[in-house]
């Protein structure tokens, strides 16, 4: 088992920024990947950037350019750093873990963008 704890969330007007932490448990199970989703009131939850061991990261297009995604995979931790918020940017966000023994989830952290 992975225990994830996201903090960082909060309410901010559009055009500022937030900086989300995740860090993740010690595990028998070596961690190669992180990355952070979100999810929006009636709609799915979606990828927003990740990173892996080797430090390759991927993000939406919609976050491209404002979002960066960072942190140290062989010490569990990673944070995304996100400037220029719109309210469409409001949501859920979760971190997300992979290990060979499959993918672990932490609780969620709320992000609300005022416009």
């Amino acid at each position: 088992q992975v225990q994830l704890v996201e903090s960082g969330g909060g309410l901010v007007q559009a055009g500022g920024s937030l900086r989300l932490s995740c860090a993740a448990s010690e595990s028998r199970f070596s961690i190669h990947a992180m990355g952070w989703y979100r999810q929006a009131p009636g709609k799915q939850r979606e990828l927003v950037a990740t990173i892996n061991s080797g430090g390759s990261t991927n993000y939406a297009s919609s976050v491209k350019g404002r979002f960066t995604i960072s942190g140290d995979i062989a010490k569990n931790t990673v944070y995304l750093q996100m400037n220029s918020l719109k309210p469409e940017d409001t949501g859920v966000y979760y971190c997300r873990a992979g290990t060979p023994g499959g993918y672990y989830w932490g609780q969620g952290t709320q992000v609300t963008v005022s416009s």
